[in-house]
């Protein structure tokens, strides 16, 4: 028996690495690869054909709207399968009212943007970032010498996690190998969740006044925009950390340069609102951020990882077992 009829929607020059050889032979041999050139758009000739023979359609960054008049178009579709993170900004509701299973491959994507934030933790809390700035300016490594007699380092120290999303869970596993204490905020937490067992349940805050160093993994959502203002940036201790490796319309940005220029504490952003700064902000230029390009998500060979839990995903499908990471309708609203 012929397997079901698959294609692929994404942009080609951001989902390199996605699926390599071995992932598509997997996909090969279960499924028939109707077209293996992703397609860009679903208004042509061409890819109306295409969407006319698939049953499952595997999407990435990049993927075009799937709207009503697409699933039109594709009336044999059951399953839409996401070979990336954020999955809710290319669904129409008519996905979900025509029956369609949605999965998604975001715990695969959270693996490194966890990574990414321990290692910029650890690295926030030894000050390594005005440690090379010092050392470039002062060869003599007497200004080193005098930042590492400060009460810095990663031996008893609290890192807070605003929000327990699987980014902040995965972040809370890692951090359980080191001395620190952690602290969770996030109001979906219940007393018996197992997160508790390596972290204490505080207000936002307190996690902020304690935390000598406050990560950000929270959605972004109306309800959580610029939930990281003027009053909670201004409970910091002196010398604190701010980490966001979720989204930038989290945090009040004005509000976050102004304290930051300041110099009483320090950031690591991956994220901003916008997307990307206004050639002039201060965040290129302030020494006391690190600011990288929305990377600490799946890059390079990272997104190899993407492609195989989707392909695990059709398998459970095509197997007719329960999919890992189906995304039902009433959680798509708390995706990030």
């Amino acid at each position: 028996m012929m397997g079901p009829k698959i294609a692929f929607a994404m942009a080609a020059d951001k989902t390199k690495f996605v699926f390599d050889a071995q992932a598509l032979d997997r996909l090969g041999r279960n499924c028939e690869i109707v077209r293996q050139a992703p397609l860009s758009e679903f208004s042509s000739a061409e890819a109306r054909a295409v969407l006319a023979q698939i049953d499952v359609l595997i999407t990435g960054w990049g993927c075009p709207t799937i709207s009503a008049d697409v699933l039109k178009a594709a009336p044999r579709l059951q399953l839409i399968a996401h070979a990336a993170g954020t999955v809710k900004y290319m669904l129409d509701p008519a996905v979900y009212s025509a029956g369609i299973t949605v999965t998604h491959a975001a715990d695969a994507n959270a693996v490194p943007v966890a990574e990414f934030t321990l290692a910029a933790i650890i690295f926030a809390n030894k000050r390594m970032f005005e440690m090379r700035d010092r050392y470039r300016a002062d060869p003599s490594r007497s200004s080193t010498y005098a930042l590492a007699d400060e009460p810095i380092g990663n031996y008893h120290r609290t890192v807070g996690l605003v929000g327990a999303s699987r980014i902040g869970r995965k972040v809370a596993k890692f951090l359980q190998g080191f001395d620190f204490t952690v602290l969770v905020s996030d109001p979906f937490v219940q007393a018996d969740d197992p997160l508790l067992a390596g972290a204490e349940l505080v207000s936002l805050e307190t996690l902020m006044a304690r935390s000598d160093v406050v990560s950000i993994h929270a959605p972004s959502l109306p309800t959580t925009r610029a939930m990281i203002g003027a009053s909670q940036l201004k409970l910091m201790r002196d010398g604190a950390a701010f980490i966001n490796t979720a989204r930038g319309a989290l945090v009040d940005e004005e509000a976050l340069i102004a304290e930051l220029q300041t110099g009483r504490i320090h950031a690591v952003i991956d994220v901003t609102d916008p997307e990307i700064p206004d050639p002039s902000s201060p965040l290129y230029t302030l020494p006391n951020v690190f600011l990288t390009p929305h990377v600490a998500g799946a890059i390079g060979t990272e997104r190899l990882r993407l492609g195989e839990l989707v392909v695990d995903e059709i398998e459970r499908f095509i197997a007719g077992t329960p999919l890992e990471y189906a995304v039902e309708p009433g959680l798509l609203e708390r995706l990030a």
